[in-house]
């Protein structure tokens, strides 16, 4: 089976992505599964439904998102194999731009959108810098120049990944998207794979349920800031 992992910020058009390459990858025969993590709450699921793919939710809740997807998708893998699946795409929640969903040997898109500005692609971490594949949606809302100077900083930021224009209604880099998708690994269990990038981490008091600010109620990894010199 292959296994995709779709990452990106929240409303970069994720969702429109993988339903419209769905329609691709079904028109060639490919029978696909979705799992969506997210945070609090989802409805993309039902938009899934609607199309008759197959697709599981998980909300993290209270979990760091990326925690919650690497301690949940071999069993993602083993539910889309039980249903006879021939792809699993997993959907990350991307709720920040330090986030690290991707695994060694799966296939690992990014999604980016023309409208964060054209610095984004700097700001963004290994979502984005260890990514396979970046698609950069939303191109028909601003100019051409603005299209050129951010995928260029994409390059810049990822010079190995393949940069794909996606159109999310028109459902256009669909084809290429597909494209790389077939020729993803097959893969029988992600048991004993590592992550391409360690993902956020800290334990200190507030990991745990600490509310109250002061240095006297901070434990754990902490990380201070430095601040200019305050001169007379």
């Amino acid at each position: 089976m292959r296994v995709i992992t779709v990452a990106g910020p929240p409303s970069v058009g994720k969702t429109s992505l993988i339903l419209k390459l769905a329609k691709t990858l079904r028109e060639e025969g490919q029978k696909l599964a979705v799992v969506k993590f997210d945070c609090l709450s989802t409805d993309d699921d039902l938009l899934y439904r609607r199309e008759k793919i197959p697709v599981a939710a998980g909300l993290a809740g209270s979990v760091c998102p990326d925690h919650f997807f690497v301690s949940n998708i071999d069993d993602c893998l083993q539910w889309a194999q039980d249903i006879g699946a021939d792809l699993l795409i997993a959907e990350s929640a991307g709720l920040c731009n330090r986030c690290s969903p991707h695994v060694q040997g799966a296939l690992a898109v990014c999604v980016v959108d023309n409208l964060s500005g054209v610095h984004t692609p700097k700001k963004i971490g290994p979502m984005l810098k260890m990514a396979d594949v970046v698609a950069i949606t939303k191109g028909d809302i601003v100019s051409q120049a603005e299209r050129e100077v951010f995928a260029h900083n994409v390059w810049r930021a990822n010079p190995q990944a393949q940069i794909v224009a996606f159109n999310g209604l028109t459902g256009q880099g669909a084809g290429e998207l597909a494209f790389h998708m077939r020729g993803a690994p097959d893969i029988e269990t992600l048991e004993g794979r590592r992550l391409r990038f360690p993902m956020p981490s800290a334990i200190c008091s507030y990991c745990i349920g600490e509310t109250c600010i002061g240095e006297n109620h901070q434990r754990g990894n902490v990380r201070k800031m430095r601040f200019p010199e305050v001169l007379a």
